[in-house]
């Protein structure tokens, strides 16, 4: 039966393109939306981005006819911008207006159509719910693959029905499974930086890390479970060792360590902190910081001198071995050898996730880290982030490795306060 779907604002931003994934049904842009994403296309970052895209699509449908009227789709749809006339809710909110317009369209006597209300913004959903209209989440980009991998496996099969790699554990060995049935044994207990595995999930998983054929990587789990910690350990190993034996002191596999993490909402300006861009991200950072100086050390060689006080962190960013990032200009770069960590990868979109690894050069390995349990971003959910959009994608690339770390390393107060709180 064919539908009519109104859609709100933030499912333009979460996919510009969205207006051409709803097949041949109608698709209804109240005049709401088409003013909220005039607003939000000015300045940098992912979010103006998007706004600025679907605008440029929907005007692409203008120059084919009327839009007031309706517009087909190349779906066999329609798309058409709707001025809202009358309102069921306070003019008060841009989200009332839009919701209004979809309970008009509904109330029409003999609607053609079934009309439902798309959002990501579970707040509209709810009044749109009450006021008796039909609402749904975007749906086109959910999903729940990563909930079916990511485990050692144990007595499965060794296929796992994918072709990326696995980890496959027989009696007091482990191998590493790519491809239909390929295998190759894992060294055990093997160390990176000074930090040595505390269970047989972070043995894997720094064998993923320091596997040459492994260009992508998604490290999912509680906090404690070790993901950024041994991403970036095994950065700086890369970073700091020669390739091989002999190899001169310069000769790296990785030019530089680059971490990121998304400041919620991605694209937000960082004008609101004091300082230049390092000052503003620092509070952002500060795990990273954490990190890095609990994998390094401090030094105290200088005493009660004031250099006392010259962190670790601090030489490892000024030497340029390890660089923080903000996601938010990183689209337009090129970066080649590279070894990316982009941590708390969950608060980001399908399209982040695209614009990141579109920027990955030759010989550039990325690792996403992030808990599919704990999203900050309003817009997203477990089953539409962009690190499930990424493992949905890539399970079945041979350089693609996907480990959910189950078991907390950092301690059992932390262990036991992730089960009971």
């Amino acid at each position: 039966m064919k539908k009519t779907f109104v859609l709100d604002t933030n499912v333009l931003i979460h996919d510009p393109e969205a207006i051409l994934q709803f097949a041949d049904n109608d698709i209804i842009l109240p005049i709401t939306v088409i003013e909220e994403l005039d607003k939000l296309k000015r300045g940098n970052g992912e979010i103006p981005y998007s706004a600025r895209q679907a605008l440029r699509l929907i005007d692409s449908f203008r120059e084919q006819g009327n839009l007031s009227a309706g517009v087909k789709t190349p779906s066999g749809g329609s798309l058409r911008v709707m001025i809202e006339e009358s309102m069921h809710l306070s003019r008060s909110s841009n989200d009332n207006r839009i919701i209004s317009a979809a309970v008009s369209l509904a109330n029409v006597d003999n609607a053609p159509h079934p009309v439902i209300l798309v959002s990501k913004d579970t707040s509209v959903r709810i009044k749109a719910d009450a006021l008796g209209l039909v609402t749904q989440d975007y749906l086109k980009d959910k999903t729940t693959v990563f909930q079916r991998y990511g485990s050692i496996i144990d007595g499965e099969e060794v296929t796992n029905g994918i072709k990326s790699v696995r980890y496959l554990k027989s009696g007091d060995k482990i191998f590493r499974v790519y491809g239909e049935n390929k295998m190759e044994p894992v060294r055990r207990q093997r160390s990176v930086m000074n930090i040595s595995p505390k269970n047989i999930e972070q043995e894997c998983a720094i064998d993923a890390l320091l596997s040459p054929q492994i260009s992508v990587i998604a490290l999912t789990g509680r906090a404690g479970t070790g993901k950024t910690l041994l991403a970036i350990a095994a950065g700086l190993y890369f970073c700091t060792k020669p390739v091989h034996k002999g190899a001169p002191e310069y000769s790296r596999r990785y030019e530089q360590v680059m971490v990121a993490r998304p400041i919620v909402p991605l694209g937000n300006d960082l004008g609101f902190l004091p300082g230049d861009v390092t000052e503003k991200l620092h509070p952002w950072m500060q795990p990273i910081y954490d990190n890095l100086d609990f994998i390094v050390g401090t030094p105290n060689e200088h005493g009660d001198d004031k250099e006392s006080d010259y962190r670790s962190a601090d030489y490892l960013i000024e030497s340029g071995i390890v660089h923080i990032e903000p996601l938010t200009y990183i689209r337009g770069r090129s970066l080649p050898r590279r070894f990316l960590i982009i941590d708390e990868a969950q608060n980001l979109r399908p399209l982040d996730v695209k614009t990141i690894i579109t920027r990955c050069g030759e010989g550039t390995k990325v690792v996403f880290t992030g808990d599919l349990e704990q999203i900050d971003s309003p817009f997203l959910d477990a089953a539409s982030n962009g690190l499930a959009h990424l493992i949905n994608k890539f399970i079945q690339e041979e350089n693609f490795c996907y480990l959910n770390l189950k078991q907390s390393a950092r301690s059992v107060l932390a262990e036991r306060a992730a089960e009971l709180l």
